[in-house]
């Protein structure tokens, strides 16, 4: 059965955090401890503790690193910000290189590998593309050195412990002001944060708070790892779990929320659809010709599916709305050329989920007049168009040249 762990990021994020929250939520810290030593990495130790946020007992994960054998700087554990565990472990001058070819050798799980890869890759061509170098050479000053590396190796052993196949991820939240980094006063949220969140258009929300409540190693793991942003998805709660940043702040518990669990089951539909937008407009001053070129436009466009449906507005006057369903990214645009088309004042948009089913394309030659035909579970769907220009240029009747491409589609399957 499908797991799923939604992360709560109410109060922001940090590798550290997410790991702890799924020690708290009943990942073995022994399994985890585990396959992270099979990394050629040492001089570091790994420990989980009860603590209190804001009286909400959560876990803590600490990553000790022996500093005896590496010229390091200490202030940066005198700072006073939120979570310290993504700063100044200067001693881990390592490129990204260097830290995927460790990943790729290591005897890991295929996807804690996989999923600890991903996570270095964004971090590498969100750094090289602020550095202006190519990912292969980014040196990762602050989030390459060992404790980064144990943090999101550990939170990749540690959803693989829980059996984790699915991640959601909230609205992550950010603070403000400035930060002191390795470069510098940098502002606050961290340009690599702004970038990572860029990345996957994630959501996030800024609050007043001058701490740095989301590190780019936090954010990296959600950006990488989450199948889907939003709220908590519909499912079976098995258990709950609260990792601790480092401060105590008043008011607020300091701590990653993750809730585990199984999808809800009983749906014929599969667990996780795709987001989709739709926009519509009533009109009750336009022509049936305007509708269907409007509709027309809009499937020019990029809608994944437009139509209109007869309705009734005020004082009983005839009309209709146009609606089109389309990505999220693309509203904007259609949006557009729903209001130009129409003429309408106004539109309205809503989110729906949406389940596409496997179709692929063929096309079939008929008599020598290509006819494009869409397949999915054993279905055939002619393309009205091009068998219309066919038929007329055989001088067959349409529903028998539709019904020949049907055939010859279905029969050339393998």
């Amino acid at each position: 059965m499908t797991r799923t762990a939604w992360f709560h990021c109410f109060a922001g994020t940090a590798g550290d955090m997410t790991l702890a929250s799924l020690v708290h939520a009943g990942a073995d810290p022994m399994a985890i401890a585990e396959i992270v030593a099979r990394l050629p990495v040492d001089n570091y130790a790994l420990s989980f503790e009860p603590t209190m946020r804001c009286g909400l007992a959560a876990t803590r994960a600490i990553v000790a690193v022996d500093h005896h054998d590496h010229d390091h700087d200490h202030h940066d554990h005198d700072h006073d910000h939120d979570h310290d565990h993504d700063h100044g472990h200067h001693d881990g001058h390592r490129a990204y290189a260097a830290i995927r070819e460790m990943l790729a050798a290591a005897d890991l799980p295929d996807r804690v590998r996989d999923r600890a890869q991903k996570t270095f890759q964004v971090l590498a061509e969100v750094e090289g593309a602020m550095h202006g170098v190519e990912p292969e050479v980014v040196e990762f000053h602050e989030v390459g050195s060992v404790d980064a590396i144990v943090d999101i190796v550990g939170t990749c052993a540690a959803l693989e412990v829980l059996g984790v196949d699915r991640i959601v991820c909230s609205p992550i939240t950010v603070g403000q002001g400035t930060v002191t980094a390795a470069h510098g006063q940098l502002p606050n949220p961290a340009p690599a944060v702004m970038a990572l969140l860029a990345l996957r258009s994630a959501p996030s929300r800024g609050i007043a708070d001058g701490r740095e409540l989301a590190t780019p190693t936090g954010v990296a793991l959600m950006v990488a790892l989450a199948d889907e942003f939003g709220p908590m998805p519909a499912m079976t709660i098995s258990s709950v779990g609260y990792g601790a940043g480092t401060s105590d702040i008043e008011g607020r518990p300091n701590v990653v929320q993750v809730v585990v669990g199984a999808p809800l089951v009983g749906s014929a539909l599969p667990a996780q659809g795709q987001p989709a937008t739709v926009l519509e407009v009533n009109v009750d001053d336009v022509t049936g010709e305007v509708i269907a070129h409007t509709i027309a436009a809009l499937l020019a466009a990029g809608a994944f599916d437009a139509w209109a449906t007869p309705i009734v507005m005020k004082k009983g006057r005839p009309a209709h709305t146009v609606h089109a369903l389309c990505d999220p990214a693309a509203a904007s645009a259609i949006g557009e050329v729903l209001l130009r088309e129409t003429g309408s004042l106004g539109l309205r948009g809503s989110t729906v989920m949406r389940w596409p089913q496997r179709r692929e394309e063929a096309t079939v030659q008929l008599h020598g007049h290509p006819i494009r035909v869409k397949l999915s579970a054993g279905r055939a769907k002619v393309e009205h168009d091009d068998a219309a220009v066919a038929a007329a240029a055989l001088g067959m009747p349409l529903r028998e040249v539709i019904a020949q491409a049907e055939r010859l589609a279905v029969n050339d399957q393998p």
